[in-house]
């Protein structure tokens, strides 16, 4: 999640915008807190799928778009007046090189899930791509990122299945990744950053955060950001490290799959329904699964058929109507 490959100051602007430093310090002190959580929950320490959804999913997208906001503001300070490609294709390199790298090493380490575009990878291709949109009026550049954040709502397409194309982001499935930034909807954060930074420049807002001089409690903050590619790359290998020593003292109690599925499954059907009929709508779908012998098929990250996809669509279906007719007799 890195921006710090994008914040060197413009060549009228004499004084370094500390503001900027300090929320991007406290949005990776916020990423490490929810890796720790990812870290938890992959060893078994918390319920399956906790992180995915509810209050957690929504703090995961509050810090990914946080991050490129500012990739936006920072590409805008940097390179609004002048373009200076000598350094742009240096912070392009360090930051590309170092998505291609995690892409390697979660290939090795969890193929399932490896992360082939994620945030380091949205942002190099944001980054470079922002150029484009640097010169724009700013109500211009609003108006595509509103288009590239609904997209992905009104324009998914079979077309876009191919796991070539996934880094666009309109595929009709969901690819599994440890982390997925595709560059729509995300593009759009990047793009807002951009015109936040046009409009703040105009209206004098800049110059007024540029003024600003926080106390010594902002330091720890102001040193995160400065050196925020490092910290990237180093804090979740540290903290994954620290929960699999301690995992080696205290082993997560390991659950069996029916279990973990009926966790999952009401973990996300609560996020429509309630509670009862979550739990009835779940034991149908495990029975129906251990039926037809195909719950390890579900865990098998490889197979995303679009006939497998639909078969899947008819048990929701089915469960969905079955639970629902019980439900109303139960009322009756």
């Amino acid at each position: 999640m890195s921006i710090h490959t994008l914040t060197a100051p413009v060549q009228d602007q004499p004084k370094r915008i500390i503001a900027i430093d300090i929320v991007r310090g406290f949005a990776f002190v916020t990423m490490a807190s929810y890796h720790f959580a990812w870290d938890l929950e992959f060893f078994g320490y918390t319920d399956p799928g906790l992180t995915a959804y509810g209050w957690w999913r929504i703090y995961a997208r509050c810090i990914a778009s946080t991050f490129l906001v500012l990739v936006g503001v920072s590409l805008y300070l940097a390179h609004g007046r002048q373009i200076r490609w000598n350094g742009f294709w240096k912070r392009f390199a360090m930051v590309a090189g170092a998505a291609i790298a995690i892409s390697v090493v979660t290939r090795v380490a969890m193929p399932d899930g490896f992360i082939f575009f994620g945030i380091l990878h949205e942002i190099a291709l944001a980054s470079l791509l922002g150029l484009a949109f640097l010169r724009l009026p700013a109500v211009l550049t609003l108006a595509v990122a509103a288009f590239l954040i609904a997209a992905p709502v009104y324009l998914r397409l079979e077309a876009f299945d191919h796991p070539w194309l996934w880094w666009v982001g309109l595929s009709a499935i969901n690819p599994r990744s440890n982390d997925y930034v595709p560059l729509f909807p995300w593009f759009g954060a990047v793009l807002s950053g951009i015109a936040t930074a046009k409009f703040a420049s105009t209206s004098g807002i800049r110059a007024r955060l540029a003024s600003l001089a926080p106390g010594r409690w902002a330091n720890p903050l102001v040193f995160i950001s400065r050196h925020s590619l490092a910290f990237y790359l180093i804090h979740q290998p540290l903290l994954i490290g620290c929960v699999w020593l301690f995992s080696q003292l205290m082993p997560a109690k390991v659950e069996t799959p029916q279990v973990n599925f009926l966790k999952t499954c009401q973990l996300s059907c609560e996020q429509s329904r309630d509670s009862k009929f979550c739990s009835s709508y779940c034991a149908c779908m495990l029975d129906t699964l251990e039926g037809e012998a195909s719950l390890d098929r579900l865990y098998n990250n490889n197979d995303q058929t679009a006939e497998w996809r639909a078969h899947l669509g008819d048990l929701v279906g089915m469960c969905t109507a079955s639970t629902d007719i019980k439900m109303e007799k139960g009322v009756k």
